[in-house]
């Protein structure tokens, strides 16, 4: 990317004595009791801030968690158990300082080259959302650097992600947020064919854009969950009382059509895992998907589509995957979604994946190794996917132009 890379500043011992503020995305999901359940995010940072402390730089990090009323602070709004279990992984304390917009310190001093702290969730900031610039200013105002390594929320102009990078002395790009952004231009700008696309989720309309765009890109798109549904429909399958979208059955015929006329493909389904309700412990029924009862809920794909589709991924050249095929949360109906996540990891393709249901298969089926490269983003990925320009990438790409200049 065209951005001031972070590990270029360390490089060029620009870092050392300088206040460096990281965003990062630390929205991770938790238990009832607070613990933190995937730490996929969190260790996908860690090599930015080590790195950043390691330079000798006063190091502070924030990140959003959830989505909390701006000015209203809930107990299950903080950052605390995504403090501590990080502060775990580096085998130290990490402070977490509140109201720290105005200033931030330790016992009363600045904190100093060496040491690390985390800002309380920045969702809670009059202003974040909107951008506002007197709440950017003072963000700025924090750093001598500023270091956007949150992907995952480079899809929002917001005062911790674009305004902040407006005003900072320095804003660059950390190692995460430009090596996902490198992976999917990889994927997407000159990819090697095949190329398959795995859009799956419980909503067509969700991703209506993405799968128009990819429709006129890749040579093979596989839908799955609420929306392989919809396409089901649309195939002229019945799907019984299944998540679907009736009224959006146009457009993906609109879609199947597109992608027929160029020669490509969308796979329909051939057989289904249903059950009677939506429950872990519900009966499966293996259906071939012209059997489909009117009182069926199609969980997850069956086996015959399954080793299909595997067929389809172990021999592609390229592989973007966001969203899982079925319930794999439930084991009755995870198999699916484990088909597709060993394929992927078989296959010689170069393959990138990116979503936080993504990332929980991925990381349920241990097939990380497997995978090219793991995105932490998710609306971010579909959104660099489609060919959109994500605001807190071009204010970096901007911040550069003008430093150059």
């Amino acid at each position: 990317m065209n951005a001031i890379l972070f590990t270029d500043l360390i490089a060029s011992q620009q870092v050392a004595g300088k206040r460096v503020l990281i965003r990062v995305d630390f929205n991770v999901p938790q238990d009832a009791d607070g613990r933190v359940t995937d730490d996929t995010r969190i260790r996908a940072s860690l090599p930015c801030i080590e790195a950043a402390l390691q330079a000798g730089a006063a190091v502070m990090v924030t990140s959003h968690l959830g989505r909390p009323t701006e000015g209203q602070m809930t107990p299950e709004d903080s950052l605390a158990p995504v403090a501590r279990h990080f502060g775990e992984l580096l085998g130290r304390t990490v402070p977490l300082i509140a109201d720290w917009v105005d200033g931030v310190s330790i016992d009363g001093r600045p904190i100093a080259s060496g040491e690390l702290v985390m800002l309380e969730n920045c969702r809670l900031n009059v202003g974040e959302s909107k951008n506002v610039e007197s709440l950017s200013r003072k963000m700025a105002a924090l750093c001598d650097i500023f270091v956007n390594d949150a992907f995952g929320a480079a899809h929002r102009a917001q005062a911790s992600t674009h305004g902040v990078a407006r005003f900072a002395p320095l804003a660059c790009a950390g190692p995460l947020l430009a090596g996902e952004v490198d992976a999917i231009a990889k994927a997407m700008a000159q990819p090697q064919r095949p190329l398959v696309a795995i859009v799956a989720g419980s909503k067509v309309s969700t991703k209506l854009t993405i799968l128009d765009s990819l429709s006129a890109k890749v040579d093979r798109l596989i839908v799955g969950g609420g929306i392989a549904n919809t396409f089901m429909l649309a195939a002229g399958l019945p799907i019984g009382k299944s998540l679907a979208e009736a009224d959006l059955v146009d457009k993906a015929r609109a879609v199947i059509a597109s992608m027929r006329a160029r020669g490509a493909d969308v796979p329909i389904p051939v057989d289904v895992v249903t059950a009677k309700s939506f429950a872990a412990d519900a009966p499966a029924t293996i259906k071939a998907a012209t059997d489909v009862a009117a009182d069926d809920m199609i969980l997850d794909i069956g086996p015959q589509t399954a080793a299909a589709l595997a067929q389809l991924l172990k021999s592609a050249g390229t592989i973007v995957w966001n969203g899982p095929v079925g319930v794999f949360e439930f084991e009755a109906f995870s198999h699916g979604t484990e088909a597709i996540a060993h394929a992927i990891a078989q296959s010689d393709a170069f393959s990138i994946a990116g979503g936080g249901d993504t990332l929980a298969a991925i990381s349920k089926f241990g097939v990380e190794s497997g995978v090219s490269y793991i995105c932490t983003g998710g609306g971010a990925f579909l959104e660099m996917l489609e060919g959109r320009v994500l605001p807190a990438i071009e204010v970096l790409e901007r911040r550069a132009l003008e430093t150059a200049h």
